[in-house]
């Protein structure tokens, strides 16, 4: 695998985003992450997701995805959206070490575990409204779960980027660290939630997703032609292509 790796520690494997130095999400890394969760899913008793120290991810590649037909863009989305399904319903104990900046989809990739570790001085966000598209709806929904409906208003329709200790006081995260202790932190939170009885976690974890999916299911079809819509709109994809410029 080129973009990602996964780094065994025990019985936690560590599922390292390692796409250069913004860890943007690109048509391949979709491809190798799907398969890295059915591993790891198979193999481990526990994960944590990682990045690098300077971006846990940057979010969607806008160099690579911008020439992408509507066709195109709509299998890149669809892939994404199977992504984040893979990683909410993973019958393991998931923590997120953001050891660097978690910008739009890599906010997203971090609502799709059960815990989120940051490190102190990092940003958090998610700015889609800010480039002219609506947060997917599958991320819309994990984000009410995890921060309840005011604050998650507020940061959906502003989309600012907030600081780690701001983003712990909202619930966004679960717990700030040191750059230099966090993803140990991580693998000690994951590693003891793996000693737990498997099956009764996974119980647990599948009971606290199934409205959001379920939910998700019924109206995504709908939900991600109006992304595309807005993504294809004259604003978004001026606004995109300027954005691109920063990767």
């Amino acid at each position: 695998m080129t973009t990602v790796k996964v780094e065994p520690q025990g019985d936690v494997a560590v599922l390292r985003l390692d796409n250069g130095a913004t860890n943007a999400i690109s048509p391949l890394m979709l491809d190798e992450l799907a398969s890295a969760i059915d591993v790891i899913g198979r193999a481990h008793g526990a994960m944590v997701l990682a990045g690098n120290k300077k971006l846990f991810s940057m979010g969607f590649d806008l160099p690579a995805i911008l020439s992408l037909s509507r066709a195109g863009m709509s299998e890149f989305f669809y892939k994404f959206n199977r992504v984040a399904c893979q990683l909410v319903t993973l019958p393991l104990p998931t923590v997120c070490a953001m050891a660097g900046h978690a910008v739009a989809g890599g906010n997203i990739l971090a609502l799709t575990c059960d815990y989120r570790f940051a490190a102190t001085g990092k940003k958090i966000g998610l700015n889609e409204v800010q480039l002219g598209v609506p947060v997917p709806y599958l991320a819309d929904l994990l984000l009410r779960q995890i921060v309840g409906p005011r604050a998650a208003n507020a940061m959906l329709y502003e989309g600012f980027f907030m600081n780690s200790d701001d983003a712990h006081q909202h619930g966004l995260i679960d717990e700030v660290c040191s750059q230099e202790t966090i993803e140990e932190r991580a693998i000690q939170k994951a590693s003891a939630l793996s000693a737990l009885p498997a099956s009764a976690f996974a119980a647990i974890k599948a009971n606290r997703v199934e409205a959001i999916l379920l939910q998700y299911e019924k109206y995504a079809r709908q939900k991600n032609e109006i992304f595309l819509d807005c993504w294809f709109s004259d604003r978004a994809q001026g606004l995109l292509k300027e954005a691109s410029r920063k990767f």
